[in-house]
């Protein structure tokens, strides 16, 4: 019998299923056939399955091998059984609901990612709580960007932990569930005996509650802050949860994705307002730069989680996004009390080729009559963009274009191409845009020539933090002004882009050992770039720390100088910030503020904070 006619057969006799011991092993012979019309159960029937199933478990669950005795008994194969039940249990049980669903033909539900802070971190941490010094009570540790890999990027903004505290740490975390799942995952994956510490998770469990003991400090979240700054410290409240510190440097180092987009957002909105500033524009509240990257980015991305969190992170300085991810992400988890970004009605390709080479032109109009007012955008490239722009944006439809804005009505039409080379294409464009619409073009105070308010130009292909001032380059020589152009950016802006690129690290500087404090770091003769901090760290303005010439900090000095270097006052490139080791800065002075212990989050920024704090200078969020 095949597994489908043996699963349309068990609807007809699954009260048999439900009399445990009483179940005779029919004959082939005495199974019903199935007719023509009998292709499909009925709900009904379904239903009726479902209230007898439950009387074989408990709680929903029910024992594989007394699954097993009774579907063998009413005449599946060994073989069959095994391959089906197999597939569902979990640790030797069988979701009743999963049985069911297979029997029915009926798609599964979706299946949940439920997060266990046990297992989210690196198989290696699980080894690391037996290798610390005897007598070990407390390990403090920091994270902070090394660097950048991009020349000119000397700052970074301090962005997304906040997200990690409340997705990951805050709260009861820590259950007799998740321990137990971690014995299993851990015994399957190691080989060799005692390497979980389940002492320890239960001992976290026990004595509290399940929350984490431990303190992180940081800087306020928007925080724009020259590299090689300390960004977050972090050490275990309970001497006896030593361990725990670096256990949690997996999950809490990722904060170096939203940093990074963050900061990738943020260089790319300076180069769009220094264009706009050298072209003659002078509107810098919501007319500035607020809209001049549009986040393209979610089918980009690895997940739906990077989506909401690197949106976010753009959303920190725009407000022009796609992501929708990132809308939910910034009201869950940033207070945002509406929507943080906005979007307009926009064709894809599907819906303008769709139509056919020949009726381009009517699709075109199509958007026009179906968003008669506001904004809409209109990819234009399908087949050649210069003929698009020329004959039916600048001919067949320009009076409907012009129309967009009469009276109390007001819209814009947002012109998108696509393919070619972005700096040579937009230049094209607003030559054939500027001419065919030339009696409504004006000059800025500049000389550049900028279109009329109901036309712009969008490029979405090609934009990265590198291309965005080359084309603003060759439209200011073209004479055209950089109020002409909107950009959306997609994986370049969420995406391309990885842990190295602000060589993002988390470092032991302190440990203590039978209540004696003593310094930790690391300085590898193979890269002196890798040299860590000592000690307890403050993170102050420079102006209001006092300092001697040789308490400033000196890397080691060649193979055979002194590991570690000399002094402690890790001064920034720019002079504006100081990180102070070794334990001698002033806490009343230090800007890193206490945000997590044993459990609780002690701040919760808002977005609105976070967009002031990043903000640029003139920037459209610092408006008074």
């Amino acid at each position: 019998m095949c597994l489908r006619d043996f699963a349309f057969w068990l609807l007809r006799d699954w009260t048999m299923v439900c009399q445990m011991g009483k179940v005779e092993r029919r004959e082939a012979s005495a199974r019903p056939q199935l007719g023509p019309s009998e292709s499909e159960p009925c709900a009904m029937e379904l239903d009726g399955i479902l209230v007898s199933l439950n009387q074989l478990c408990e709680n929903g669950v029910v024992e594989v091998s007394r699954l097993q005795q009774v579907l063998v008994k009413i005449g599946m194969q060994p073989g069959d059984v095994d391959m089906v039940l197999n597939s569902m249990q979990q640790g030797g049980r069988i979701k009743m609901a999963e049985f069911a669903a297979w029997i029915s033909g009926r798609p599964r539900s979706t299946v949940p990612w439920t997060d266990n802070i046990i297992l989210a971190t690196d198989s290696y941490k699980f080894s690391h709580w037996k290798q610390y010094p005897p007598g070990t009570e407390y390990v403090y540790s920091y994270f902070e960007s090394r660097g950048c890999d991009r020349d000119g990027w000397n700052d970074v903004v301090f962005f997304g932990l906040q997200y990690f505290l409340k997705r990951y740490l805050a709260g009861q975390v820590i259950s007799q569930e998740k321990i137990d799942e971690a014995v299993t995952m851990c015994s399957e994956h190691f080989v060799g005996n005692g390497l979980f510490y389940k002492e320890g998770f239960q001992y976290i469990l026990d004595k509290h509650g399940g929350r984490l003991p431990i303190s992180i400090k940081a800087l306020p979240e928007g925080t724009v802050v020259p590299t090689k700054t300390a960004l977050f410290t972090m050490v275990n409240t309970d001497p006896k949860c030593f361990w725990l510190t670096n256990f949690l440097e997996t999950l809490l180092v990722q904060v170096w994705y939203p940093m990074t987009v963050c900061t990738n957002s943020r260089y790319q909105k300076l180069a769009i307002h220094e264009a706009l500033r050298e072209t003659g524009h002078s509107d810098w509240a919501i007319g500035g730069t607020a809209f001049k990257l549009h986040d393209f980015g979610f089918r980009g991305v690895s997940s739906v989680e990077s989506a909401a969190l690197g949106g976010a992170a753009h959303l920190v300085n725009f407000l022009g996004t796609d992501t929708v991810a990132a809308l939910l992400c910034t009201k869950r988890y940033y207070h945002a009390k509406k929507a943080a970004g906005f979007s307009i009605p926009a064709s894809e390709h599907s819906t303008i080729t769709s139509w056919g080479v020949q009726k381009e032109v009517d699709a075109m109009r199509n958007m026009l009559l179906q968003y008669p007012a506001g904004l809409v955008a209109c990819v234009s490239d399908s087949f050649d963009v210069f003929k698009a722009c020329r004959e039916y944006w600048g001919d067949s439809l320009k009076d409907m274009i012009k129309g967009r804005i009469s009276g109390d009505s007001w819209g814009r039409l947002v012109v998108r191409p696509d393919s070619g080379d972005p700096s040579e294409t937009c230049v094209q464009i607003l030559q054939i845009l500027c001419e065919q619409f030339k009696e409504d073009v004006t000059l800025t105070s500049t000389g550049h020539r900028l279109l009329p308010q109901y036309l712009r130009v969008i490029q979405g292909d090609g934009v990265d933090y590198a291309s965005i001032p080359k084309i603003f380059n060759a439209l200011k020589s073209a004479g055209f002004a950089a109020e002409n152009m909107v950009f959306g950016s997609g994986g370049a802006l969420l995406q391309k882009l990885n842990r190295d690129t602000f060589k993002c690290a988390f470092k032991c500087s302190e440990i203590t050992i039978a209540g004696k404090a003593r310094e930790v770091f690391k300085d590898p003769v193979t890269d002196k770039g890798k040299a860590s901090k000592k000690g307890r760290l403050t993170v102050q303005k420079a102006d209001e720390t006092i300092g001697r010439e040789e308490d400033r900090y000196q890397p080691r000095q060649g193979e055979s100088g002194v590991p570690g270097g000399h002094g402690f006052l890790h001064y920034s490139a720019d002079g504006q910030y100081v990180t102070v080791a070794s334990g001698k800065g002033d806490l009343a002075k230090d800007l890193l503020v206490e945000v997590f212990r044993d459990g609780a989050l002690l701040k919760d920024w808002t977005l609105d904070e976070i967009r002031q704090k990043a903000d640029i200078p003139n920037g459209p969020f610092s408006q008074a």
